[in-house]
């Protein structure tokens, strides 16, 4: 379960986030969208844990990240952009990873299916040498083994090949099905309507629209029944915003 309720992130003045709630439960799917500057990256920071909120709440499976941020970050994984992978091979990264979790064991059998998984056999190369998709891959590798109740995503399909991107996705909904509450950030919306149960558009930093996409649709009604989730997105976050109720 994650719970942000008046989520607001300033850098000095400027404001990033504006007093964002949203709701993501077990099994749910949710797509963080918006244009260039909405506010995705920083939000999905904050929920991590890697950069305080100025202000407001954010709960994982229940425990506080401001007031018991050890325990909120042992039930998540996230998946940034950026990679920064230390120069070590790729069998060590994970064999690392595994110890560094917060859990002692890594269930049975989960860090050979993320290996097998993700196509991570270049064991003799460190990290540097490989390609963006295998970078890509062997982070996200890394940050499943211990079996998070919540992950985060920040461009997931980002270099990887169609054979990559199709067993990503179905690791998503794999684990959404297993009980894992997901979010993802993507610019890429035919991924959002394809995968997310809920939906989450950011203009400014503010909430512009959520719910299930159905839901979503049902707001933006004089769009057409079926509208497609791009022109949803672009009535959401037209100049000036329309905020939706």
């Amino acid at each position: 379960m994650i719970e942000v309720t008046g989520l607001t992130k300033l850098y000095d003045q400027f404001v990033a986030v504006n007093d964002l709630s949203f709701t993501a439960r077990p099994g749910e799917v949710l797509g963080l969208v918006g244009p260039n500057g909405a506010g995705k990256t920083t939000t999905l920071r904050c929920l991590a844990g890697i950069i305080p909120p100025t202000r407001g709440t954010i709960r994982i499976c229940g425990a506080d990240m401001t007031t018991d941020s050890v325990a909120a970050k042992r039930q998540l994984a996230f998946s940034p952009t950026s990679r920064d992978c230390s120069i070590i091979s790729p069998s060590s990264n994970t064999s690392n990873s595994s110890r560094a979790s917060i859990r002692s064991r890594t269930p049975s059998g989960s860090e050979a299916s993320c290996s097998r998984n993700s196509n991570l056999r270049q064991n003799e190369f460190v990290t540097g040498e490989l390609s963006r998709g295998m970078k890509q891959k062997l982070v996200i590798a890394c940050g499943l083994l211990h079996s998070p109740r919540v992950i985060f995503f920040d461009e997931p399909l980002t270099g990887l090949d169609p054979l990559g991107i199709r067993r990503m996705k179905d690791s998503i909904v794999k684990r959404a099905q297993a009980g894992a509450a997901i979010v993802i950030s993507s610019h890429l919306l035919h991924l959002v309507e394809e995968i997310c149960t809920h939906l989450l558009i950011l203009k400014g930093g503010r909430k512009v629209a959520d719910g299930t996409l159905d839901e979503v649709r049902h707001k933006f009604a004089e769009l057409g029944e079926g509208a497609r989730l791009e022109d949803i997105f672009l009535r959401a976050t037209e100049e000036p915003p329309r905020i939706v109720p």
